[in-house]
């Protein structure tokens, strides 16, 4: 499954319209008179194989707690009109699970999260056992958002045999992909597979990882948006380079950038790490359909090599996009039996939850402070794919499962650690940087015009915000 039944553009901009940003901070603890015996978990996990991996975890906790869960799968696109109506309702569930960044950062504005509760957890836990660059993301500076629990990154894959044959480096850097792409942008390849649909959140992630590689932030530390910076500017240039004159011609989407490198038409792609299983010929309805995959349906799995944090040559160190889910409590939320249901989450039922997809749901937490690597490990041996099942280590090398549990720590968000969540969910929303990049990679502005519109868009999402 792609990440896209998984990153819903309607999810932030409607959690923006619908709640109406305000100001207020985390709620603490609140006597909601619930009893404590039964709890509402949503979880946005809601494709029918992972709400049955999830039932099952469920059922083991009311088993060991006698707490009773009434587990509701929520559709992302539907979660912010379900929020506000719940909210208005005095419904509000107790618990959120696999909820991403930004609408976690809009719940929090709006007053709807419990953070004391959340913040507990993570103490019981051991916040040492934790992906220290995770905690910071799922946090306002001391005040705990949400207990995160899972992570996808972008990854940049290429075809490995064909950069050997050329004599070429690993495209970790943006003359590396720009060499790269210039040189086997022939015989029927493209240079690079780049999403450019200016109606895509996906077009906005993809921007996203090569522009933090180069030190390109939506906003500065004091909140002011930067995307006319010179970083940004190199980044709109590259991505203009990479996705309109050596990619496929023509708007490049979530599945026709996927479709033209499993058919062998492509040399790079930038996509997410839930790509991994349908690469590895696991998944019958994203089979790769290269030449030399009809007979050996891992043939591009064996020929691609994968890059993960990218630098450009503004940077001071390498960077990558991703996406970190969380649990939260709500303010409503019955807390100790809250408390005791994320606990398992992160523990015993752990393996469970990211065993669902583990390519797309990379652990946060490694291990307990009894058997540090313990979640890790449990990780590389959970088994990837649909229709085939095997296990991450037997399909994967263990340096490229080394660094993309590594890559959690490179891993950068535009705005969040500078405090902008809200407006990061508005640009979900709105969209003004892929409509940008769609109009420049089709030709109809330059870069310098497109970065400008970019900006000038974006600073007056956020005064709109204030």
């Amino acid at each position: 499954m792609g990440m896209w039944s998984r990153r819903s553009r309607a999810l932030a901009s409607g959690l923006a319209a619908a709640l109406g940003i305000g100001v207020m901070a985390g709620c603490a603890a609140q006597d909601t008179g619930k009893p404590d015996g039964k709890i509402t978990v949503w979880s946005l996990e809601n494709l029918s194989d992972r709400m049955a991996a999830t039932k099952k975890n469920v059922a083991a906790f009311e088993k060991q707690s006698g707490v009773k869960v009434d587990l509701v799968g929520v559709d992302e696109g539907q979660l912010p009109q379900l929020i506000m109506s719940a909210a208005a309702a005095g419904t509000l569930p107790d618990v959120i699970g696999g909820i991403p960044l930004a609408p976690v950062w809009q719940m929090y504005t709006n007053g709807l999260l419990n953070t004391d509760a959340t913040a507990k957890v993570v103490d019981d836990l051991g916040a040492g056992t934790f992906n220290a660059n995770a905690l910071k993301l799922t946090a306002d500076g001391a005040t705990r958002l949400g207990v995160p629990s899972d992570a996808w990154m972008q990854i940049l894959v290429y075809r490995k045999d064909l950069f050997a044959k050329a004599g070429l480096a690993a495209p970790d850097t943006y003359d590396a992909m720009l060499k790269a792409a210039q040189k086997l942008n022939t015989g029927g390849v493209d240079g690079m597979s780049l999403s450019t649909d200016p109606g895509d959140v996906f077009t906005q992630q993809s921007f996203e990882d090569i522009a933090l590689a180069n030190g390109c932030e939506l906003a500065g530390s004091d909140g002011k948006v930067t995307l006319g910076s010179p970083q940004c500017e190199r980044a709109f240039s590259l991505y203009d380079r990479l996705g309109g004159d050596l990619g496929a011609p023509g708007t490049q989407t979530v599945d026709t950038t996927r479709a033209t490198y499993f058919a062998g038409q492509s040399s790079m792609i930038v996509w997410s790490t839930f790509l991994l299983d349908e690469l590895a010929g696991l998944r019958n309805d994203a089979l790769p359909s290269c030449p030399q995959c009809k007979k050996d349906h891992q043939y591009l799995s064996d020929n691609s090599g994968i890059v993960t944090a990218l630098r450009g040559p503004d940077a001071s160190a390498p960077a990558q996009f991703g996406e970190i889910s969380s649990w939260v409590v709500t303010r409503t939320a019955e807390t100790a039996a809250s408390e005791k249901f994320i606990r398992y989450m992160m523990s015993d039922g752990y393996p469970g939850w990211f065993g669902m997809a583990p390519e797309g749901k990379i652990p946060v937490r490694d291990g307990t402070a009894a058997e540090p690597g313990k979640y890790l490990k449990a990780w590389r041996a959970s088994d990837i794919g649909v229709d085939t099942k095997k296990p991450l280590q037997s399909v994967f090398s263990p340096q490229l499962l080394d660094e993309l549990s590594a890559g959690v720590s490179n891993m950068k968000r535009w705005g969040i650690t500078q405090g902008q969540g809200a407006l990061v969910g508005a640009t979900i929303g709105e969209l003004p940087i892929p409509k940008a990049v769609g109009e420049m990679t089709t030709g109809q502005t330059p870069p310098r015009e497109a970065m400008r519109q970019a900006d000038e868009e974006v600073a007056a999402l956020q005064k709109s915000l204030q």
